[in-house]
């Protein structure tokens, strides 16, 4: 298939086959991917966690709504913002500039400056609103990923970050979560797996100038 193919293939998953699990090689594209995902300024202030541990996923259906998949998936991955996104933080990505690309840090020092001064400035709701945007991004390459390796997912925002947080203990690692993407591979029940896409016409969603 092509990607146009597999994108039309993929399909928000209502059911996974519990029986099914999706492979260490196949989940470590979709490490690489998540850590590949284009984030701005390329400060990636998110992290994955991935849940494989069947009576972890059940705890976590009554916070996600009492969505199923959760629990019948194979994975359940748990897109998180960093909360702290100080000078500390900053640095930490410019050193790894230098060290990976040896680009010479006078060249890296105004940048880094205007960063660090632009977000001692910035309030924590924008800071975490911003750092929010960068786990959508994530998400979509993630589900473009999932499509062409044959992996169903179900993207969720239907979820109690509060409860999720404290259920994974993100609070001491310093992150919340914002999305959750059960993933897996399709149950030979789920009918919606055989539902038309239902989509605009091209003509009503693009507009060339």
């Amino acid at each position: 298939m092509n990607i146009i193919e597999h994108l039309q293939w993929r399909y928000a998953t209502k059911a996974f086959d519990i029986n099914k699990k999706v492979t260490p090689e196949k989940l470590g594209v979709i490490k690489d991917a998540f850590n590949l995902t284009a984030t701005s300024y390329g400060l990636q202030p998110i992290k994955l966690i991935i849940v494989n541990n069947i009576e972890l996923q059940k705890s976590m259906v009554p916070i996600a709504m009492n969505q199923q998949q959760i629990a019948q998936a194979s994975h359940v991955l748990v897109f998180c913002i960093q909360t702290e996104i100080d000078q500390e933080f900053i640095l930490e990505y410019f050193n790894r500039v230098h060290n990976i690309r040896e680009t010479p840090k006078s060249i890296l020092q105004p940048f880094q400056d205007f960063l660090i001064d632009d977000f001692e400035k910035k309030p924590q709701e924008q800071i975490e609103t911003w750092a929010t945007k960068q786990a959508y991004l994530a998400l979509g390459n993630l589900l473009t990923v999932c499509a062409l390796e044959g992996i169903d997912a179900c993207p969720m925002e239907g979820f109690l970050p509060i409860a999720c947080d404290d259920l994974l203990g993100l609070h001491e690692k310093g992150l919340k979560s914002v999305l959750l993407l059960p993933i897996g591979y399709r149950s030979n029940d789920d009918v919606f797996a055989d539902f038309k896409k239902v989509r605009k016409p091209i003509a009503d969603s693009i507009i060339e100038l």
